[in-house]
């Protein structure tokens, strides 16, 4: 056996392999995992001059996988107000103000993480209340979910909605009884107007819509773009993640991507899907396949297709089997129709594409897996691993179809309401009570052998994985008698590791440390199995390596 050029030695590892599932420590050479065993035993294959790093009993992982991120978005959104917290005028006047204050030349305000009840339990935001904030300068506000958004009559004015706007089924300008606009959007086809007003000309969230700049950016405006994309990529080594599945996507990404990888500093292995919108034809497929045959190398690939077939249950877009319980005779309008939607699917099938599609509603799940269902009926059976992403309320009756059809579950810790950052309510009451054992049903689908990814959706959520841990181990039902769907510590670290590496075709060299694996590891400040659950998001990571090389030390 050769010599390793580096060792981790005093480690608490957890391989998330079965057949040695933990150790002492790690040897490395070339850049993959050379021995996994205890520390005399390591220690011996040490070559002269070896890197050794001792993790003090911290626990050491496979690198983590973020399987369901905005990348672009979501590092350029750290530039926004931040409104996590935030509660009542007084709030809000004092953080906009000075907000608007320190940015005098930005054509509009934009404020993130805004609660669905900023003004109080079932107090609607209307642009009456935000005038009241700030009535000079366009303002819009964005729910944590990016679903919603609130804007002041200066920026409805701005982009010509104050009389409403047609959309398409799914999304709406929300109409307030005097005729005006009311101030809230619902999803891009009622919001985009507004954000189209905002000086950087909106590059950064081009991918949510699967379209290019219109007219291409400078030079001073690509190097701030790079500029962002590189920001992005350490905030997620920082927590320890090494490889990302982004959820938005166009060649400008890549092309971005693609000079940062050129210049020696893609630090995470990054996918960007083809993002096949309601209003791209089928045919348009041919893209996301040329794409994919031009994006890749191992660091650098885009090999899946993304959708949207629903919005969120917070603003009634999440399409629902059933009427939801606040709203009878309502059940949500599914962004494509069942045709249309498995026609994409086929095709995209056919392509020997991965399809990942936003369903968070039940009827939006259904839906998908009807058209994953016919894609193997028109093309045979194959390791396709298509996946679900979100999965907030599941129909009994379609449990059983993930395992039948070999459907990845890709869902956020996070996004329970009340197991981290978001409210009980609108969400618990818009569900209604029969539902609740039915949501989020991690439980439910491990039990059937379902392959889960863990994820955030950052921006949506924060993008700290040990906060998505907690979120997931502490999980509490909103009934006495529910199922908590809470994971144990073991399950949860292997939905952020080896479930994201499975869900991304990658775990034949990462998700799991063993001989021959790529040396993506991430060593914690902490002994995560020492430490009570209550304080599991307050560990960090100490140093993340990438095929051996440090991309971050704390």
């Amino acid at each position: 056996m050769s010599n390793a050029d580096l060792v981790i030695l005093n480690g608490r590892v957890l391989t998330m392999d079965p057949a040695t599932p933990r150790a002492e420590a790690l040897a490395i050479s070339g850049g993959r995992i050379l021995a996994v065993g205890s520390n005399a035993d390591i220690a011996a294959l040490a070559a002269p001059g070896a890197r050794r790093i001792d993790a003090q009993g911290g626990t050491v992982l496979p690198g983590l996988v973020e399987a369901h991120l905005h990348l672009f978005a979501g590092a350029f959104g750290q530039r926004f107000l931040q409104l996590d917290g935030v509660h009542g005028l007084a709030a809000l006047r004092d953080k906009v103000q000075a907000y608007a204050k320190a940015n005098p030349q930005e054509a509009l305000l934009i404020c993130k993480a805004a609660d669905y009840n900023l003004f109080g339990e079932g107090v609607t935001t209307t642009r009456q209340l935000l005038d009241q904030a700030l009535a000079d300068r366009p303002l819009i506000l964005f729910a944590g979910d990016h679903h919603t958004a609130w804007a002041n009559t200066a920026a409805l004015t701005a982009a010509g909605l104050m009389h409403g706007r047609d959309t398409p089924p799914g999304n709406e300008v929300v109409m307030a009884p005097d005729g005006t606009a009311a101030g809230e959007l619902r999803e891009h086809a009622a919001f985009d107007p507004v954000m189209v007003l905002r000086s950087s000309g909106g590059r950064e969230s081009l991918g949510l819509l699967g379209v290019e700049p219109e007219t291409p950016p400078t030079p001073a405006q690509r190097a701030a773009d790079l500029a962002v994309m590189r920001d992005g990529l350490k905030l997620c080594a920082s927590y320890g993640f090494t490889s990302l599945h982004n959820m938005d996507g166009n060649r400008y990404q890549l092309d971005l991507l693609r000079e940062i990888e050129q210049a020696g500093d893609l630090i995470c292995r990054t996918e960007i899907p083809f993002h096949l919108t309601p209003s791209k034809p089928v045919s348009s497929l041919a893209e996301a396949s040329e794409l994919a045959a031009e994006f890749a190398t191992d660091r650098l690939s885009a090999r899946r297709v993304k959708m949207f077939m629903d919005g969120v249950v917070d603003s009634s877009t999440a399409v629902m089997v059933e009427d939801y319980a606040d709203r009878p005779g309502w059940r949500g309008e599914p962004l494509h129709s069942a045709e249309r939607f498995t026609e994409a699917a086929i095709e995209a099938d056919r392509r020997g594409l991965q399809i990942s599609v936003h369903a968070i509603g039940d009827g939006a799940v259904r839906r998908v897996l009807d058209g994953y269902e016919a894609a193997r009926r028109a093309n045979g059976p194959r390791d396709s691993r298509h996946r679900i992403e979100h999965i907030e309320v599941l129909h009994p009756d379609d449990l059983p179809r993930f395992r039948e059809l070999g459907v990845v579950a890709s869902m956020q810790p996070p996004h329970p309401p009340g197991a981290m950052d978001f409210p009980l309510d609108p969400w618990t009451t818009k569900v209604g009570a029969a539902r609740w054992p039915w949501a989020f049903p991690v439980s439910y689908l491990r039990a059937q052998g379902v392959p889960i990814a863990f994820a955030s959706d950052w921006p949506v959520s924060d993008l700290n994985p040990m906060r998505g841990v907690k979120a997931a181990v502490m999980r509490q039902p909103w009934r006495d008698g529910d199922p908590a769907h809470a994971c144990t510590l073991h399950e949860a670290l292997h939905g952020y590791t080896w479930g994201g590496a499975y869900a991304g075709f990658a775990e034949d060299r990462t998700g799991k440390l063993a001989t021959g694996y790529l040396a993506d590891i991430v060593i914690m400040d902490r002994d995560l199995e020492a430490i009570p659950p209550e304080e599991l998001d307050q560990a960090r990571a100490a140093i993340t390596l990438s095929e051996g090389v440090p991309i971050w030390e704390a």
